[in-house]
């Protein structure tokens, strides 16, 4: 594996962090765009009457955007390096539900790291969390992913 010695594409303990924010309207939208067709995201009387009291985001919709700032991140070129990502393995523990018009913030930190030559990269391993309000979980997440230097 050929990478620049000066610049490494992946380092232990780095974190990335971003705060976003649902509006129901975007509840509703990733419901249809992503199939989920429970009511509890877009049918605000179904939502009522059930545990939470109001509509919800979707689990899948929270893990998306935790994926998705991985593979802008680690694909990025912006230091030089033109890298590419590919997501290995994901595991997603939801822990409380994410209700319109409250910030989220995501964060990852890669918790080591190896050389894999057989792929030509770095392994990534990875925690995250999603958290609203002062640090109230509402996902856990693992992955390992695959980083590596695009040729010139």
């Amino acid at each position: 594996m050929k990478m620049n010695p000066k610049i490494p594409l992946v380092l232990a303990g780095e974190k990335l962090s971003k705060v976003l924010r649902y509006s129901r309207e975007d509840i509703a939208l990733f419901a249809r765009l992503s199939g989920d067709e429970n009511p509890l995201h877009v049918d605000a009387a179904v939502a009522q009457r059930a545990r939470f009291g109001e509509i919800i985001a979707s689990g899948q919709h929270t893990s998306a955007h935790l994926m998705g700032m991985l593979a802008t991140y680690f694909s990025r070129a912006d230091d030089g390096i033109r890298r590419e990502m590919l997501c290995l393995n994901m595991n997603f523990a939801f822990k409380n539900p994410v209700f319109a018009d409250q910030d989220i913030t995501l964060q990852w930190r890669v918790s080591s790291v190896e050389s894999k030559e057989k792929l030509h990269g770095l392994l990534a391993h990875l925690d995250g969390t999603a958290s609203v309000g002062h640090g109230k979980p509402v996902l856990i997440a693992r992955g390992t992913i695959l980083v590596k230097e695009l040729a010139a």
